[in-house]
């Protein structure tokens, strides 16, 4: 995985070779204020921006450190008290190892010779000229009358580059331990936090780190820190750069609300979220738009066909050429200043696009439409069939990220989901009652786990002879039964038996049969053609049912469910019934 970003991050640096290449001894960074001083170190003013782009001095990490002209009030005007004391101090450490440089004796002149009406006047100056929340961003100097600043001198630049560079030879010739990515040892593998990762869900706004070993208990084989992970600084900073784009990537979509105001949010490129704490990313090795994933956030019909089609059209034998493109994909969460990686896919393009269509084949479930007054194709979004095992009220809870995640793998992977989610959606089921999406989920749960049984389909089957199938078919026309003869109840027999009737049919069966048959007799002095079709319907399904089991398994209750929501669906679609039932 890591040598999967590496090379991201190598091929993103070429796509923009247009670009001025950034050395490693550099990197970018945001400054908001500029301090302007003359030739004779004298403070002038300061110069509030939004947000300047600027290459400056890299540092692997800031703890203990301080970036060469470059840095916060904290740094450069020794601004909070005591506590900057030694941040303060680092700086002016750092600016003596290059005063030899010409370009740097006005600032030498701002904090020595000339600090009264240097330094001094501007700590003063900073607190009436900027308001606290511009405080905290980078300060740059400026000398009048010259037209970059001052650590952007192309003197200054290059003697940061030659230090870089001394270091890294005398690094190299102290070990020549060869990175694990690249297999090089053209850079070196030092004990240095390799770039943080920004806009981690539930991680920390600084970034989080994806390889920390900061404590012993991670480290073995003697080796301290990061020198665990082997990654040379080359390889180290191109994986930070690859994720970063994956994380970050996308653009501002304006949409209008119902009442005609523009609303402005990001959409995300090549990233999904799943709930509060947990992102999905993905790429393709040579960057193909994989359009077909945005399907799993809105499912389009016709869309749908049409992958299903070309793929059902693609020649024997063409899929799984060695010369496809590879589509790669991992899950993380944060946790304060670590990444928690999830998953890890990696596979064909031609495999996922065929994944993909199966699993838009496994998902279709019938469902009847009020509107058309037809049943008609119901293709569920993924976001969909992970909220659907939990209370609307819980939207961004545990439950949500890691059904979805197992969701995605199992979309991508083609594999089976763990039983686990079936309990879950079963308890949904028992209380709010069976909707399309929980029936869909119930459906592919029981059918990619199926080992020989029968396989579920996507609208009522005659010919699934499963006891507990043919038992929620039953519920169903007894529920309808109960409806069309008294009308809504404060509690019908959904909401009291439902429960009972799909764990423990032998026992609630025999109650629920014999209060249906007040409802029918009921029914046949009010509505006698209905009550006929009523009970033909279910003296049909129980001719198929020697004896109710005494209980049913959780798959059982699974076929159940989906008996039910089956059999609710087909009397929706029956014209002698539709004006009744559908006022449910």
């Amino acid at each position: 995985m890591i040598r999967e970003l590496s090379e991201l991050g190598k091929r993103l640096r070429l796509v923009n070779q247009d670009e001025k290449e950034i050395h490693n001894a550099l990197k970018e960074e945001i400054i908001t204020i500029d301090l302007i001083i003359d030739n004779e170190g004298n403070y002038k003013d300061f110069i509030l921006h939004d947000k300047i782009k600027t290459s400056s001095e890299a540092l692997a990490a800031k703890k203990g450190r301080a970036r060469l002209l470059v840095d916060k009030a904290e740094e450069v005007l020794f601004y909070g008290g005591e506590k900057s004391q030694k941040k303060h101090q680092l700086f002016l450490e750092k600016l003596n190892l290059y005063s030899d440089l010409i370009e740097l004796k006005p600032v030498i002149k701002f904090y020595e010779i000339n600090k009264t009406n240097g330094f001094d006047k501007a700590l003063i100056d900073f607190e009436v000229k900027i308001t606290e929340k511009d405080r905290g961003g980078n300060i740059a100097f400026k000398v009048l009358d010259h037209n970059i600043r001052v650590h952007e001198e192309k003197n200054i630049i290059n003697k940061i580059i030659e230090n870089y560079e001394n270091i890294e030879k005398v690094k190299l010739s102290k070990s020549l331990k060869k990175c694990s990515i690249c297999g090089k040892s053209d850079y070196p593998v030092e004990n240095a936090p390799h770039g943080m990762i920004k806009r981690v869900p539930s991680g920390q706004t600084s970034g989080c780190a994806l390889i920390s070993f900061n404590f012993n208990a991670t480290e073995s084989y003697n080796l301290s820190g990061n020198l665990n992970s082997s990654i040379c600084t080359n390889c180290a900073k191109t994986y930070v750069e690859g994720l970063n784009y994956l994380m970050t990537n996308g653009r501002i979509i304006i949409n209008l609300e119902t009442k005609g105001k523009k609303k402005e949010y990001f959409q995300f490129t090549n990233r999904k979220n799943f709930g509060s704490d947990t992102a999905m990313v993905f790429w393709t090795r040579d960057n193909a738009k994989l359009k077909e994933i945005d399907l799993f956030e809105e499912p389009n019909e016709d869309d749908i066909c049409k992958l299903i089609d070309s793929i059902s059209n693609v020649k024997t034998g063409s899929i799984g050429n060695v010369n496809s493109d590879v589509f790669y994909s991992f899950t993380l969460s944060g946790a304060a200043a670590r990444i928690f990686v999830r998953d890890w896919i990696e596979s064909s393009l031609e495999d996922i696009r065929r994944n993909i269509k199966t699993w838009f084949e496994d998902i279709l479930i019938m469902q009847y439409d009020s509107t058309q007054k037809k049943m008609v194709k119901y293709y569920s979004s993924l976001y969909k069939l992970a909220f659907c095992c939990q209370n609307n009220k819980d939207k961004d809870k545990f439950v949500f990220s890691r059904t979805a995640n197992l969701l995605w793998n199992s979309a991508l992977k083609e594999n089976s989901l763990p039983i686990t989610i079936l309990n879950n959606v079963l308890k949904r089921v028992k209380l709010d009652g069976v909707t399309p999406e929980r029936a869909t989920l119930i459906k592919l749960i029981l059918n990619r786990n199926n080992t020989g049984g029968i396989k579920l389909m996507e609208k009522l089957d005659e010919s699934n002879k499963s006891i507990a199938y043919i038992s929620g078919r039953i519920f169903a026309v007894l529920e309808s039964i109960q409806y069309a003869a008294l009308g809504k109840t404060n509690a019908g027999l959904r909401e009291r038996f439902f429960s009972s009737a799909s764990t423990t049919p032998s026992t609630a069966f025999g109650r629920i049969i014999k209060m249906s048959q007040h409802h029918l007799s009921k029914l046949k002095g009010e509505k006698p053609g209905l009550a006929v079709i009523f009970d033909k319907e279910l003296s049909q399904l129980c001719s198929l049912i020697t004896s109710f089991p005494t209980t049913f398994s959780l798959e059982e209750q699974g076929q159940f469910a989906i008996g039910f929501y089956h059999q609710k669906q087909t009397q929706f679609n029956k014209k002698e019934l539709t004006n009744i039932l559908m006022e449910e």
